[in-house]
């Protein structure tokens, strides 16, 4: 099972931390990744860590604003997102896959999802 915590409301240029923590697998060999679901809109990736390499990916909308880390000992994947639009307000879920299957951000090809954790930012 997979848990996401950590959303909120926060205010236009603020900063949030989701986590991702699993229960009953470890994330060893595993990728995860971080997807959105905005009000009318698809499904899209965020953000993607390979725990095996460390390789971290970031879809163009939250590069260089985002950072995405693993803590392997606590079994928890961490997304900061800062400098916050109001465009970021969506419903954001992880889900994983073993790492040897991994295609970053494909939605199809991840194995484990939990719920969302909801983000909202007022402008």
């Amino acid at each position: 099972q997979l848990q996401a915590s950590g959303g909120g409301l926060v205010q236009a240029g603020g900063s949030l931390k989701l986590s991702c923590a699993a229960s009953g697998y470890i994330f060893e060999d595993h990728a995860i990744c971080w997807f959105r679901r905005a009000p009318g809109k698809e499904l899209e990736g965020v953000s993607c860590i390979n725990t095996n390499d460390g390789d971290a990916y970031y879809v163009d909308a939250v590069k260089g604003r985002s950072t995405i880390s693993s803590d392997i000992a606590r079994n928890t994947v961490h997304l900061l997102m800062s400098r916050l639009t109001p465009e970021d307000t969506a419903l954001y879920y992880c889900a994983s896959v073993r790492a040897y299957d991994f295609i970053p951000f494909d939605v199809s090809n991840m194995e484990y999802w939990g719920r969302g954790t909801q983000v909202t930012v007022s402008s």
